[in-house]
């Protein structure tokens, strides 16, 4: 009976693309059709989170020094520094996160991520993408993917790098380069500061950008008609974008850090860490959609004590400023932030007092954008040195934040060679994060 209703569907089947073949349409254009039609070419609508802030800590963050300290374990697992408490009941951080432990309650902290790439570039690529390195592709950024997903907002790139591009992955991938990110070009923190490219040039006022304006337009016209390639177009939507920022005072003032009052600068702190956050902020509220931004050299495997003291205190300062920035301006249920490395350190300290790579558990924070508030998700066994329960994993991780963004993350995009790709393969949303 089941053969027979198979084969009744058979012949339904080939009758309808013989129609099709009737009317025009080969039976490739059928398939296209249909492909088409797939669910997975859902439109990307805003979410709860209007913008990301990605702060990315490069080396290789120890947890147990920072969001999932030991204070039980046996000194050579627990290590040289303390811990203090949080206003979360029963959360403890490290000592040097005095004012971050006062805004525990704004936060979610995952002490499960999980993954198997112990080399810094590869565990690099996991967390800009969401995707482990392939020899066959290059995969997008996640500011990229937002950026192809949604395009500028009031005249602003819709993601930008502060100070600069932090590394390859943080790139356009297999998409167009027109998504590539807007690197500042200098650091917040200089006193000389000033956005590269973000000024019209000496003795050119708006008429005679206007008109250069105009020529630009001409000639792009020329070369499009003899060609069409990506780095056409590419070049011709950056200088669309560059000249809508460059006409805009409204953008140019978003870029303008010393437009903040002095005591707001003082409170992030006049450093790398405190400007670069204040600068995220400044470029969110303005309308910038994804913001990654890199702090220090978290790779101790020698004397992780001083680097920490020397390292940990002007971060605090600033994302405990950032978050209750965000807050009282009414900005943080509609910012993610997200604080993230690309692997955590050995469960044991080594013979130079320092910790080893180490991937297989460590921290990472949320924040705001749609993420539930004062809570830890999963945790680490009792040395840091596996998940205990709810592992996380960084498809997890990265499908979670696109849904706050309001991206479904199983979207295919498409690849070189009309290969559809998902955005983001095999993770789920962790509801337990979001509020």
């Amino acid at each position: 009976m089941a053969h027979t209703k198979n084969r009744r569907g058979f012949i339904r089947d080939f009758l309808q693309v013989g129609f099709a073949g009737g009317i025009g349409l080969s039976l490739a254009d059928l398939l296209r059709k249909e492909a088409h039609a797939d669910p997975k070419n859902y439109v990307s609508k805003e979410g709860t989170a209007k913008s990301l802030i990605f702060i990315f800590l490069p080396g290789g963050l120890a947890q147990q020094e920072s969001f999932d300290p030991k204070p039980l374990a046996p000194i050579e697992y627990r290590g040289p520094m303390g811990s203090i408490e949080t206003n979360v009941s029963g959360v403890r951080f490290n000592e040097l996160l005095k004012r971050t432990a006062r805004i525990a309650d704004k936060l979610a902290v995952c002490r499960s991520l999980t993954h198997g790439e112990a080399a810094h570039e590869r565990g690099t690529h996991n967390m800009f993408t969401g995707y482990r390195p392939s020899p066959a592709l290059a995969f997008p950024s996640m500011g990229s993917v937002v950026s192809h997903e949604f395009g500028p907002r009031k005249n602003l790139p819709p993601y930008v790098c502060i100070p600069n591009q932090p590394n390859e992955f943080a790139g356009t991938g297999y998409l167009s380069s027109s998504y590539a990110p807007f690197s500042l070009g200098s650091d917040p923190a200089r006193g000389n500061f000033r956005v590269r490219d973000l000024s019209l040039p000496n003795g050119c006022d708006d008429n005679r950008f206007a008109r250069r304006r105009r020529i630009l337009d001409a000639v792009n016209d020329h070369f499009r008609n003899k060609e069409k390639s990506d780095s056409l177009d590419a070049v011709d939507t950056f200088y669309d974008r560059a000249y809508a920022m460059i006409s805009s005072p409204q953008a140019r003032d978003a870029f303008d850090i010393a437009k903040e009052d002095d005591k707001l600068r003082e409170a992030y702190g006049k450093n790398a860490a405190g400007q670069r956050m204040l600068m995220a902020r400044r470029l969110v509220e303005a309308g910038v959609r994804f913001v990654t931004l890199s702090y220090g050299g978290w790779d101790m495997h020698d004397n992780i004590h001083n680097g920490f003291n020397r390292s940990m205190p002007p971060f605090d300062r600033a994302f405990a400023t950032l978050i209750a920035d965000l807050d009282q301006r009414g900005l943080l249920d509609s910012t993610l932030v997200a604080v993230a490395s690309e692997f955590g350190r050995t469960p044991k300290i080594n013979n130079n007092a320092g910790r080893d790579h180490w991937p297989k558990v460590y921290s990472v924070v949320l924040a705001g954008g749609g993420i539930k508030r004062g809570i830890v998700h999963g945790s680490s066994d009792a040395t840091a040195s596996e998940p205990e329960d709810n592992p996380l994993t960084v498809q997890d991780w990265a499908t979670t934040m696109y849904k706050c963004l309001g991206i479904v993350a199983d979207k295919e995009l498409m690849a070189p060679g009309d290969r559809p790709v998902e955005i983001c393969d095999g993770g789920k949303v962790v509801e337990e994060l979001l509020a």
